[in-house]
């Protein structure tokens, strides 16, 4: 005797809060190819912060104030 087939509505295992139909395939797929640097702060050093905009102004500023180094020559 042959099994019968469950019915399409046994197998969907997606819940019906999750609607699909208006997404665009491949929306953000230029942006992952180009890659990220991803910088994990301390929860401590987070907490100083608010966002990533005071962070930046914060290393920006430290930039400001420290002198550049010049790259040493190494002599052959």
């Amino acid at each position: 005797m042959k099994k019968r087939a469950k019915r399409s509505a046994e197998r969907d295992t997606l819940r019906p809060e999750y609607d699909f139909r208006g997404g665009v395939r491949g929306k953000y797929v230029a942006r992952y190819r180009a890659g990220t640097n991803v910088v994990v702060l301390d929860p401590d050093v987070a907490e100083a912060f608010g966002n990533a905009a005071a962070v930046n102004r914060a290393l920006r500023a430290l930039l400001d104030a420290v002198p550049a180094r010049r790259a040493k020559r190494r002599s052959a």
